[in-house]
């Protein structure tokens, strides 16, 4: 491998270096707290600002995008319970909670440093596995794609506390709604009714707005507790108090970072799935799984420690075999193909100076996340001074923006509307809308690996045993089986518990 030590430090020390790393940071932290503006499209539009830098330069600021958009999606998550990327979905459940205790900024403190933590422990895994890991992810294929999948939704009975019919009821829903627009594999169109808009499917972003802001909106113009939030009071010190919270609580934290890495180099998978497993294992092995949801300083460590692992993680694939494990992986993988390097064996023996130049400068970006954090983490919760009013206003127009700008068509809006009102009443009857939410992110990957195992067994003579032999679904069908299992035994233990003491009563 050509290493430069000498090139690695000249290059992460110089001033424009440093500054063009910390713009990146900014502007991924705005477009990850802004929804409908993600990761993918930050990196996107700096892309063609990169072609006159050097390839280096380019990849540090990039890279550094794609971090500050991970912890960004946390922000709007945490403050007015949507989320700014798909990936800080989970991060609502506990993180709003904890706004509506009063507690926003230690919720956003521990956002912020769980975030860099398993930023750094992507990187870690990156510098360290890149090799050995993107071996291993190209072992799974079609079956294996199709049965994480399957087990990534059977997370959404560890999800839906109290009833985890309906939660799956909830994810058969959302997994309905993928199938909106052209067959992933025959490219046949379904449920178009006609119309060319829908030829493309139902767009993920816009109908992840809808789900989540829409009712937020409501509930806050409503009378009803739930959508309020909770006073604040600028406080000071806080930020290391919340870091010996987090300590106290590290086991979480390095679960689910081992969780974003291993499923941020499985091509395709990404945080999406990565941050809704880490959730539920967090859930599962802790003394308190009744705790979840109701606002826990776990439930924010899990999915925010997680996706930014992923960062690592997803990488892995990208630079050993030219693979994204990701979104943001792939506009990467044209930033790398731009500046005339090839991923492979080849770009780490001719280009090991700016490989490892760019891994090590993603620890550098994490730590500048981490400055840039804790000095605007008192003006992020100053939303929560805004009166009600302002707040669902700005919420709608967001939203409205926000949905519109993806791809600047107004089917965008109105999917994000009807998203809305149909989220309203998900969570009004009790549904909720997180399964819905992961059974439509989900969607195409699990058809499409249902598919061409379909037609790949049958050209090996069995679909049976191409489904259910091999060794790496054997392992995925055995955790689905023991997390729905577990959820059922949960949901029945609750109930025992709620009817006790009213049996004792008699």
């Amino acid at each position: 491998m050509n290493f430069d030590l000498w090139f690695t430090v000249t290059h992460l020390s110089h001033p424009t270096t440093l500054l063009l790393m910390a713009l990146g940071a900014t502007f991924g932290i705005i477009m990850g707290a802004t929804p409908g503006l993600t990761g993918t499209l930050g990196i996107a539009l700096l892309l063609p600002f990169t072609f006159g830098l050097d390839p280096t330069l380019a990849l540090l600021m990039l890279g550094s995008v794609y971090c500050g958009s991970e912890y960004g999606g946390s922000i709007p998550a945490i403050l007015i319970n949507t989320p700014g990327t798909a990936a800080a979905l989970c991060t609502t459940f506990d993180g709003y909670k904890m706004t509506q205790k009063g507690m926003a900024q230690e919720a956003l403190n521990t956002a912020l440093i769980v975030s860099v933590l398993g930023g750094f422990f992507g990187v870690f895994a990156l510098i360290f596995l890149s090799i050995p890991l993107a071996h291993l992810s190209m072992k799974f294929g079609a079956p294996e794609q199709f049965w994480l999948s399957v087990f990534a939704l059977t997370v959404i009975a560890g999800l839906s506390s109290g009833n985890v019919l309906k939660g799956i009821i909830g994810g058969l829903f959302g997994l309905l709604l993928s199938t909106v627009g052209m067959d992933p594999v025959t490219g046949y169109p379904r449920f178009t009714f006609g119309t060319l808009q829908l030829m493309g499917g139902v767009n993920i972003i816009p109908t992840l707005i809808g789900l989540f802001a829409i009712p937020q909106a409501l509930l806050l113009l409503g009378k009803r507790g739930e959508g309020k939030v909770g006073k604040f009071k600028p406080r000071g010190g806080l930020l290391f108090k919340t870091f010996k919270e987090v300590m106290k609580r590290v086991r979480v934290g390095i679960q689910s970072g081992i969780i974003g890495v291993i499923i941020g180099i499985m091509p395709g998978a990404g945080g999406n799935i990565a941050t809704f497993i880490a959730y539920n294992e967090a859930k599962r092995f802790s003394k308190k799984p009744e705790e979840f949801g109701t606002g826990i300083y776990e439930g924010v460590i899990a999915p925010e420690a997680c996706n930014n692992a992923v960062v690592g993680g997803a990488q892995i694939p990208l630079l050993t075999l030219g693979i994204p494990g990701s979104a943001p992986a792939a506009v990467l993988l044209g930033a790398l193909m731009i500046h005339g390097l090839r991923p492979g064996f080849k770009l780490f023996s001719q280009h090991g100076d700016i490989v490892f130049t760019y891994m090590i400068g993603l620890f550098i970006s994490n730590l500048i996340i981490l400055l840039l954090g804790s000095i605007f983490v008192r003006l992020f919760v100053r939303v929560l001074q805004v009166p009600k009013k302002y707040m669902v206003a700005a919420i709608l127009c967001l939203a409205v923006v926000g949905s519109y700008s993806i791809r600047n068509a107004s089917i965008d809006a109105m999917s994000m509307m009807v998203a809305g009102i149909v989220g309203f009443f998900l969570i009004r009857f009790g549904f909720g809308v997180a399964p819905t939410a992961l059974g439509l992110i989900l969607g195409e990957l699990t058809e499409e690996g249902f598919k061409l195992s379909l037609i790949i067994g049958a050209a090996k003579g069995s679909v049976w045993s191409y489904f259910f032999s091999r060794p790496a679904s054997i392992i995925l069908i055995g955790l689905t089986l023991l997390s729905l299992a577990y959820a059922f035994y949960r949901e029945s233990r609750g109930k025992q518990g709620l009817n006790r003491p009213s049996e004792g009563r008699r």
